[in-house]
């Protein structure tokens, strides 16, 4: 191998590394000891971005999420399209990440497009009550799916839930929750998980340009909200809080300033 040929490997490389550790820094925190939802509180939400100087966006963003979907501010659009899922079963593991409970997917867990972009769907976990509220009310909770494209950018799909039936996929998951709240762990491998059984029920959708809600609060993630409210029951909620051991009743961040961002609402040409 020339000297011109090592020194393009070692650009590629270099070129590699830096992608992947930029990505990993616009990520939501693995470990969330450093920060709380307790008002008031030295660490809480209103504190976040001075905390560390890396989740300074988090006071200083102006596209902050969650945002509240008031229907006063939506624009009604057709042209969006159906959200394509491509999700396949693949290894997952449950994490305790210190205020929620994460499903972390292997490779190979499949994608969601957007506006001709692929995202891989890198992992999900739960917050209650809701992130987002719609016309200032606030659901009992919410899934976020987390997804990231070979370019580093971020889109959040979100299912919001009410009280009432059990949800179909939590209660999958239900019996390896109470393993890792009984036993205390941190981390536990699950085997194969299949996002495909995950209930959307609506082709509507809210989609605006957004942060995430976790530190580091990186701004630009593409937002989806399915419009329809699906259910949980209490019991279900329940779990997933006791789960984590925080000894909090929420993991919900305040809403944020919305300031002058277009929120649109996708429906099919035949609704």
């Amino acid at each position: 191998m020339d000297k011109s040929a090592i020194q393009c490997f070692f650009f590629l490389l270099l070129t590699i590394i830096v992608t992947i550790s930029f990505s990993n820094a616009q990520r939501e925190v693995e470990d969330e000891s450093e920060f709380s939802y307790e008002r008031n509180e030295e660490n809480g939400p209103e504190k976040w971005g001075k905390l560390k100087p890396e989740w300074k966006m988090c006071g200083k963003g102006e596209m902050q999420s969650p945002i509240d979907l008031m229907n006063e501010r939506v624009r009604v659009v057709y042209h969006l399209g159906r959200l394509t899922r491509d999700y396949k079963p693949s290894n997952a593991t449950l994490k305790n990440r210190g205020h929620d409970m994460m499903l972390r997917f292997e490779e190979g867990s499949g994608s969601i497009k957007i506006n001709g972009t692929e995202y891989q769907l890198l992992q999900l976990h739960w917050h209650s009550p809701s992130e987002h509220t719609i016309n200032g009310r606030r659901f009992a909770m919410e899934l976020h799916l987390v997804h990231e494209s070979i370019n580093g950018r971020m889109a959040v799909v979100t299912v919001l839930y009410k009280i009432g039936r059990p949800d179909s996929f939590l209660r999958l998951l239900e019996n390896k929750l109470l393993a890792i709240t009984d036993q205390n762990e941190k981390e536990k491998n699950i085997g194969l998980i299949d996002p495909k059984k995950i209930k959307f029920g609506s082709r509507k959708y809210y989609r605006y340009v957004g942060s995430l809600t976790t530190p580091p609060c990186t701004q630009n993630v593409t937002w989806t909200v399915v419009k329809k409210v699906r259910t949980v029951s209490k019991n279900q909620v329940r779990l997933l809080r006791v789960a984590v051991h925080d000894d909090s009743n929420s993991n919900a961040r305040p809403v944020q300033p919305t300031n002058k961002r277009v929120v649109n609402l996708y429906k099919p040409k035949y609704c």
